[in-house]
């Protein structure tokens, strides 16, 4: 703008006016303006234009990692409410490490942002860095794995009945021996898909038995090494709940290096629904997010924040259970 404004001869201000279509500039003087906006192919910047009016329009988003389609979906579902408002996202990662999302907040409070999305780490048990934004006046909400809900607004599964639908369902395929493996308890959908699990095997009468309950870190390794532990238990399970499909794969690679058919000599059934669980071999087993959805609401929440809406929601979403080849086990 102040190139523009030396090469016309005029002020900045002025080139400023006649770009925002202020009625005090001649329509000769605003014409000169636009045509050399038009030959130098100028456009406003966003983000200087916010830094001036303390309004960058920008919201942040830190998801545990880029490479799913469960999180790719969220965020395009963000980013689709985000366009109907005029804002553009800035999206960053945790890595499933508690000292980068930190520092993803620190980061993206100096890119100033207008709000913040966030899905908590894997490792986050403590909340200082998200509590502070409260004191700050910065909205924020939260999605899938969520803190803090008596502060910030919040979308997630309902994760619970997900987990009792899905374990009914395995029971109901003839399996007497269920095992779960999941994730630690500080996370709130660690707990709600446990609870889940336990409420189907008590409506179904089938004894809880804790070392069939294995729960650590959402990794393949841990998905194997629980696996290899489940496997050599006096009586083998002939059914498993996996807390995500990363855990399902590894323990499905397991039971197939040890010889096991499934379904015939154990079901499996996950969670998350990625693309793979439907060409993996037999298909798994899932329930389903509505990933878009849920993008789409944590945005339509945080828009509200920013327009000045001071109420705490906390939105649960219904999930589909999608029926595979892995869970289905054939009587004769």
């Amino acid at each position: 703008m102040k190139d523009m404004a030396v090469e016309l001869g005029l002020s900045i201000s002025t080139v400023s006016r006649a770009l925002n279509g202020n009625p005090d500039i001649s329509a000769s003087v605003a014409q000169r303006v636009r045509d050399l906006a038009l030959k130098w192919n100028y456009s406003p910047n966003p983000f200087a234009m916010g830094l001036l009016r303390s309004n960058t329009k920008m919201i942040g988003v830190i998801v545990p990692d880029l490479v799913t389609h469960f999180y790719a979906s969220i965020i395009s579902g963000i980013e689709d409410v985000a366009r109907e408002h005029g804002y553009y996202i800035v999206i960053t990662t945790s890595s499933e490490q508690i000292k980068k999302e930190s520092e993803a907040v620190d980061n993206l409070l100096k890119t100033r942002v207008e709000g913040i999305i966030a899905c908590i780490s894997e490792e986050t048990n403590k909340y200082d860095h998200f509590a502070g934004l409260a004191d700050y006046e910065v909205p924020l909400v939260f999605f899938d794995r969520v803190c803090l809900t008596d502060k910030f607004s919040s979308v997630v599964a309902n994760n619970r009945d997900s987990a009792f639908r899905l374990t009914s369902h395995l029971i109901e395929n003839n399996s007497h021996c269920v095992a779960y493996i999941g994730g630690p308890d500080y996370l709130n959908i660690s707990r709600e898909r446990v609870n889940g699990f336990l409420g189907a095997l008590a409506k179904n009468g089938i004894p809880i038995r804790k070392e069939y309950i294995l729960k650590g870190p959402l990794s393949f390794g841990f998905g194997e090494e629980a696996t290899r532990h489940l496997l050599s238990l006096p009586e083998r399970p002939d059914a498993l709940v996996c807390m995500n499909d990363t855990l399902a794969f590894a323990a499905i690679r397991e039971l197939k290096k040890n010889g096991l058919s499934i379904p015939g000599d154990i079901v499996v059934g996950s969670f998350t629904d990625e693309f793979h669980a439907t060409v993996l071999e037999p298909p798994l087993t899932a329930i389903s997010h509505p990933t878009f959805a849920i993008g789409r609401r944590a945005g339509e929440l945080l828009f509200a924040k920013i327009a000045g809406d001071k109420t705490v929601v906390q939105s649960v979403m219904d999930c589909d259970l999608q029926v595979r080849a892995s869970s289905v086990r054939t009587v004769s």
